[in-house]
């Protein structure tokens, strides 16, 4: 399956992988390496929510 996204930059792919599986954990979501299309909504949310909390909060340190 063809991902229909781009990234700005390519070589920041692995990382938000990474970024995505460490979130994923934090909140309880089993997620595997390829298709995940048997989360709910729910869960899939759960893990993009972790993702921008942490972002923020990155910021918010990084501003200080």
């Amino acid at each position: 399956m063809a991902r229909s996204n781009k990234l700005v930059v390519p070589a920041a792919r692995e990382a938000l992988d990474r970024f995505k599986m460490e979130s994923a954990n934090e909140v309880g979501v089993n997620l595997k390496q390829g298709y995940n299309g048997d989360l709910t909504s729910k869960q899939a949310g759960s893990v993009g929510g972790q993702m921008v909390k942490k972002m923020i909060e990155a910021y918010e340190n990084s501003a200080k």
